[in-house]
């Protein structure tokens, strides 16, 4: 039996981390996730795993040297945020396209200018066309138990991708709660020991690797690539049956909230899915039809679950905490409506951008967006469909 105790979001992570006992952490520590690196590197001086942490001059060379880590065929593991993130950029196209299983941890925060060191989803999502695996956690116990599946995701032969395991950062990663802690031998029993495949450094069998690719096998190589992604959705979820099978704690790609007869519904990442659950509830008590499409995973994007969860509503309202310059919309909701417009699901749907830099979202303002899409439900068409809640105009 594991224990409950009350650990931070960051605390939490460092926790799994440690019992994971990773054979390399090559980090550089920036606000909000300092702690997970700060708190493991602590674990590494005390003895209390046998990890080669490597400190790094940059973010850059952190995830450097993280994939030749893996490369060499270590399981390898590292947590950044935001700017960080951004550093790594080159690298985390390299590391997916060499399917090297490194689990990063994001906390997420916005990125600059200006300056800002509070959550937003702008470094995920500026990220999701690297090849990363990316699973979002509602709160600390989710990091915990999302970080160990990572490394199980991520490790399957049938996978072979990386993996990040995001949070918010500090609504989730300075955020104190009662987390429930495996004991450490059920959880290096449930992970397992590392396989390498095809290691860099087993010399009785040399290979090259993340040679020049130009236009005559680039092509074939990214086909390639892409092909691995629907069956990283079905690893996924029988990782999570796997996992809920051992400790009770089941979470697959989403977790629907009162939709068997919702007319109204809101989808989110993240922490803002527990206060939805919570004016959902409310508003259910009051004999409004709400409900609550809470996405876990959003790369490999899950189109098809998501069109045959929300197909029953009268009108979806997409929260993003990102922008996207330029674009018609925020990027969880054009993907959204373009899954289930491709599964020919139509339903109207509304953008909501809120929360960027740390602003805070209240429930009052999520239960007037629900009464929005009352009136959405009854026109079938929004006035407009992208809308800023709690911004000063």
């Amino acid at each position: 039996m594991g224990q409950v105790m009350p650990l931070e979001g960051n605390n939490a992570v460092a926790e799994a981390m440690r019992q994971i006992n990773p054979d390399v952490v090559a980090a550089y520590p920036i606000t909000p996730s300092t702690e997970i690196v700060q708190t493991f590197a602590k674990f590494v001086s005390d003895g209390k795993v046998h990890t080669n942490f490597v400190a790094v001059e940059s973010e850059h060379s952190a995830m450097s040297a993280c994939t030749a880590a893996a490369a060499a065929g270590g399981r390898v593991m590292n947590a950044t945020s935001a700017n960080g993130l951004a550093l790594m950029w080159e690298i985390l196209y390299i590391t997916a396209s060499l399917r090297q299983p490194v689990v990063l941890t994001v906390v997420n925060r916005a990125l600059s200018g200006n300056i800002n060191i509070h959550c937003d989803h702008s470094d995920g999502m500026g990220a999701r066309d690297s090849g990363w695996i990316q699973i979002y956690g509602e709160n600390a116990q989710e990091g915990y138990d999302n970080c160990i599946q990572a490394i199980a995701i991520a490790e399957r032969e049938d996978v072979r991708l990386p993996v990040m395991n995001c949070i918010d950062g500090f609504l989730v990663s300075h955020a104190y709660e009662m987390v429930e802690v495996e004991e450490d031998q059920a959880i290096q029993d449930w992970v397992g020991p590392y396989k390498p495949v095809r290691p860099l450094l087993d010399i009785e069998n040399p290979y090259t690797m993340g040679p020049l690719d130009l236009w005559d096998y680039y092509f074939e190589h990214k086909r390639s690539q892409i092909s691995a992604y629907p069956g990283a959705l079905d690893a996924i979820a029988e990782e999570s049956k796997r996992f809920g099978d051992a400790f009770g704690r089941e979470y697959g790609l989403m977790e629907c909230v009162e939709l068997e007869d919702a007319d109204v519904a809101v989808v989110a990442l993240g922490s803002t899915a527990g206060m939805c659950k919570d004016v959902v509830a409310d508003l259910r008590s009051k004999g409004v039809k709400a409900g609550l499409l809470k996405l876990r995973v959003f790369r490999p994007f899950p189109a098809t679950q998501i069109a045959q969860a929300l197909k029953n509503c009268k009108a979806v309202a997409v929260f993003d905490r990102a922008a996207s310059f330029g674009a018609a919309s925020g990027p969880l909701y054009s993907e959204v409506v373009a899954g289930l417009y491709s599964h020919g699901v139509q339903i109207p749907c509304v953008d909501v951008i809120y929360g960027l830099g740390g602003r805070e979202i209240r429930p009052e303002q999520i239960a007037a967006i629900f009464s929005d899409l009352e009136g959405v439900k009854s026109s079938g068409q929004p006035k407009d469909p992208v809308s800023y809640v709690g911004v000063r105009e």
